[in-house]
């Protein structure tokens, strides 16, 4: 559900006339009216409290903090437009990446993309991958049970999916992909307690980032059609764990 929109307009509700005391009616059909002016200070609790529903629905990302992986240590860190923008519209142009991606062109994609996750109710959240202090890689960490993707496998409660790009062609082809989704899986388990699972959904023909998934213990759970694309549903279990 989106988030309460409370502005500090006048609301219009039945009541006596503001500074009579009194109902002023014509008849019996007509409406009395009271102007209300909501305080400035329910205004800003309220909107705390819709900051922190949106935080609340995945535990709060930017703070999970620093993880040491194979590769170095990673952080992952909420996207801000206006400082992200030009690194990730630059990514998204990489004919390697638009090709599965599809946000290649003015920048002005890029930014409507990550804008609609910064305003929307906190069920997805994109974020820089930084390595070693280095901004490499662009994630999305959604809940998957609240996303249009659950309509097209057997959601769980609290499932939490992921999306990965590697931004430089440099970084790409030496495994750091798997590496890292296995470190970001462990990531989510550990400060996701109500997570049993965590899910992707990479388009079947992306053979590499299948193949990534599978290097990080996720397993094959089944081919979906979405909208978009026909997808490979990968899963990683929180009972399996242990033994990867």
């Amino acid at each position: 559900m989106p988030p309460t929109d409370v502005s500090a307009g006048t609301a219009r509700v039945p009541g006596p006339t503001p500074g009579t005391g009194v109902s002023q009616s014509s008849g019996t059909d007509a409406e009395d009216t009271l102007d209300l002016r909501l305080p400035e200070e329910f205004i800003a609790l309220r909107v705390e409290a819709d900051a922190a529903d949106r935080d609340d629905l995945l535990d709060r990302v930017g703070d999970w903090g620093r993880i040491r992986t194979p590769a170095g240590a990673f952080h992952l860190v909420p996207v801000r437009c206006e400082r992200d923008l030009p690194l990730i519209s630059g990514w998204m142009n990489d004919p390697a990446v638009a090709e599965f991606w599809e946000l290649d062109g003015p920048r002005t994609l890029t930014e409507d993309h990550l804008r609609a996750q910064l305003t929307g109710d906190g069920r997805s959240v994109p974020c820089l991958g930084v390595l070693d202090g280095t901004p490499m890689s662009y994630w999305e960490i959604y809940r998957a049970d609240l996303d249009p993707l659950a309509r097209h496998y057997p959601a769980r409660p609290h499932d939490t999916g992921i999306h990965l790009l590697i931004g430089d062609v440099a970084d790409r082809g030496r495994g750091l992909g798997g590496t890292l989704l296995r470190a970001v899986a462990d990531l989510v388990l550990d400060k996701r307690p109500a997570c049993a699972r965590v899910v992707a959904e990479p388009d079947l023909r992306n053979t590499r980032s299948v193949a990534a998934f599978l290097s990080a213990g996720f397993r094959f759970s089944a081919e979906v059609d979405l909208p978009a694309k026909r997808a490979a549903l990968m899963v990683r279990d929180r009972s399996v764990r242990e033994l990867l």
